[in-house]
């Protein structure tokens, strides 16, 4: 089954003025069927092949030459060797959508690339389906809670449900029974090769486990020191292997919020992992379980949140930036979502279901330190209909995204 990906326009922009275009994220989100979208007159090559690796990895210059451009590179972290010659290439005939990669890591990070392709390449994340593409939506949420539209709420399954399936193509049109064989095969690919492709690093064996600590502690802050001790892993190598999470699209970071820029740089950020299906998976739990367990429902609920919201902002036509507030006083607002021009909305993430008068403390506090920035606040609650709390607070349906 193929879906439509609000990432798609914004391929079809770049290579339209860009020589260079990069599609990174997630193995098996979608990159190399998004990629394939745009294959006519373009020559496809994958990585995947061991034939084409090695030429790519023992004389990329010449790899580069055989094929010509335009051209589709399929899992472009394999072979970084060819960051050097494609800009010399690209230099030489400086031709909009020239080449399209793909990569299932975030190749700004990897150490040979560096500034290679500055002013050259146009980076675009691409992530597991949004709930919006899974029932063939083009709204976004973001756009619209700024612009004051309503939030419909249609959707055939209940929120749990659509926790514990996430959003990677392939579990989502399986069956739910089916769906933990994958997740196993996906996390051993991971540690069998992704893994080793990028980091020459022991203890593999315990990544399974901290991405199972990361998605039971998801709505916290980030706490190394904690994992330490429930690891026995080192804080240094805890530092290399949630960097190395982080490069692999497995787990995102949301910042914590302040006024001041600096402040916001040193406060401890909140980990998730990008799917909500995957941590559920290696949570082992299903949706009778996960509705007796109060504490791993709020982490996978907040898990599916941060991925959503994450993914509206992505594909969004304004610019916004998604953080977590929580003080010294220990006031917590789950989200913040901050437009380009600081206008301000909260999100509160309520493990009920809210109806008529409702507590809005914490995103009265979030209005009293933001002050004329703050645009609206959203209670996001397990209801179905809509409700307004104050005269810029509303209850919303978790399933509005």
């Amino acid at each position: 089954m193929l879906f439509e990906r609000s990432a798609s326009q914004r391929v079809r922009d770049a290579i339209g003025d860009t020589p260079v275009v990069a599609i990174v994220g997630p193995r098996q989100c979608g990159k190399s069927t998004l990629a394939l979208e745009f294959a006519e007159g373009r020559k496809y090559l994958t990585l995947d092949d061991p034939v084409h690796l090695a030429h790519a990895k023992e004389n990329p210059a010449d790899f580069l030459k055989a094929h010509g451009a335009p051209l589709i590179i399929d899992e472009i972290q394999r072979a970084p060797e060819l960051f050097l010659p494609l800009k010399l290439m690209v230099d030489k005939h400086r031709t909009p959508g020239s080449y399209i990669l793909t990569g299932s890591a975030n190749v700004l990070l990897l150490p040979k690339i560096a500034d290679s392709l500055a002013g050259r390449m146009e980076v675009i994340d691409l992530l597991p389906l949004s709930q919006s593409e899974i029932e063939g939506r083009k709204s976004n949420w973001v756009d619209n809670i700024f612009s004051n539209l309503p939030t419909e709420t249609e959707a055939s399954d209940t929120i749990l449900s659509r926790v514990l399936r996430g959003g990677f193509p392939e579990p989502v049109v399986r069956a739910s029974k089916r769906r933990d064989a994958w997740f196993q095969s996906y996390v051993r690919t991971l540690l069998d090769r992704d893994v080793r492709d990028l980091a020459n690093i022991d203890g593999l064996t315990q990544l399974p486990k901290l991405l199972r600590l990361i998605a039971s502690r998801a709505g916290e802050p980030l706490n190394l020191s904690s994992f330490s001790r429930e690891t026995g892993l080192p804080h240094t190598t805890l530092t290399r292997y949630v960097d190395l999470l982080q490069a692999l699209y497995l787990i995102h970071m949301v910042p914590a919020w302040s006024s001041d820029i600096d402040v916001r740089l040193a406060r401890t950020p909140k980990a998730y992992l990008i799917d909500s299906g995957l941590a559920g998976y290696l949570n082992q739990t299903d949706e009778r379980s996960l509705s007796h367990s109060e504490a791993l429902r709020k982490s996978l609920v907040e898990t599916y949140l941060a991925s959503e919201l994450k993914k509206a902002i992505l594909t969004a036509e304004g610019t916004y930036e998604l953080f977590h507030l929580r003080t010294v006083k220990n006031k917590e607002v789950a989200f913040l979502i901050e437009a380009r021009d600081g206008r301000v909305v909260a999100i509160d993430v309520r493990d009920e279901e809210v109806s008529g008068v409702h507590s809005t403390e914490r995103i009265d506090y979030v209005q009293e330190i933001v002050g004329d920035k703050f645009h609206r606040g959203v209670v996001l609650n397990y209801g179905n209909e809509a409700h307004i709390l104050t005269t810029k607070i509303s209850a919303v349906s978790i399933l509005s995204l």
